[in-house]
């Protein structure tokens, strides 16, 4: 037995051999404890991480605070985007209600005439749209057959108010009785007795490039309330022929249309080409001058 090389008796040998088997037990389950320790400690340290993910909450771990915000959006989102589609189209309903009349861009040319002109209203000559320019363009177009009569103030409107404007009723050449007028540059007609216009100035479309009506002094030849024209098979509504085959009737097409025109008779609105019919008679004198533009 090698007990002796511990230099101990054998008892002592025991007890020294058990003391060491102690000393080796105790480091054994001191080295034991620190493992698990050190295990604790990195669950510990799993669950510091939380408070590491909560400073980091702008990046992947934040997640959890979008996820409860987001069911807020989808509940909150009807609201406003509701409101908005209920707030405007109130607005606009009551706002364009009554639009009134869109301004043109003949807007100052034609309150400058209808000032001028007058007997349509008050206008004021500012360039602006207003309740009472509106009601006074309005009523100018449905007097001389302007289409559509919604106000504005376009260029057939502006053009009709102009020519009329700058009619000078005193150039037409009257003799006794009753003198029918036509101004052929401004494309106007109007009617005088005595001196005095009997019928205002209004509309007339004549003779068209290549059938110019003719200027001079002619006198009613023979009327009709329609007659038939056999060249152009179309009737001729308050028919009044002052030289060959020309004389007033009711247009048969847009008067405003002033690409074409007549073969050389002059046209008229039916409300203007009945009081030429009521007040005219074989024998009322006709005086034509001026000069179509394009003709």
């Amino acid at each position: 037995m090698r007990l002796g090389d511990d230099s101990c008796s054998g008892e002592g040998a025991l007890v020294h051999r058990g003391l060491r088997l102690v000393a080796v037990a105790v480091v054994a389950l001191i080295g034991v404890g620190a493992c698990a320790l050190e295990s604790q400690s990195g669950q510990a340290g799993d669950e510091i991480r939380p408070v590491s993910a909560a400073q980091g909450a702008t990046g992947a771990s934040a997640s959890p605070d979008p996820v409860e915000a987001s069911p807020t959006p989808p509940t909150a989102s009807p609201t406003p985007s509701a409101t908005p589609k209920t707030t405007p189209t109130t607005k606009t309903t009551t706002t364009k209600a009554d639009p009134g009349c869109p301004q043109g861009e003949k807007q100052r040319e034609v309150e400058a005439a209808l000032a001028k002109l007058g007997g349509f209203g008050p206008v004021t000559v500012d360039g602006k749209q207003s309740p009472a320019d509106c009601k006074a363009i309005k009523k100018f177009q449905v007097r001389y057959g302007i289409r559509p009569a919604a106000g504005r103030a376009g260029p057939t409107t502006a053009d009709v108010a102009k020519r009329l404007a700058a009619t000078n009723t005193s150039k037409c050449k009257t003799g006794s009785g009753t003198t029918f007028c036509v101004d052929l540059t401004h494309q106007t007609v109007w009617a005088m007795r005595g001196g005095k216009v009997v019928l205002k100035p209004t509309v007339t479309r004549t003779g068209m490039p290549g059938y110019a009506t003719p200027t001079g002094a002619y006198k009613v030849q023979n009327r009709a309330l329609k007659e038939w024209s056999n060249p152009y098979e179309v009737w001729l509504p308050y028919w009044q022929r002052f030289n060959g085959g020309i004389g007033f009737h009711e247009t048969t097409t847009y008067i405003h249309t002033k690409s074409i025109g007549s073969h050389g008779c002059v046209n008229l609105l039916t409300v203007d080409a009945k009081a030429f019919w009521k007040l005219g008679k074989i024998g009322t004198r006709v005086y034509v001058f001026g000069h179509r533009p394009g003709t």
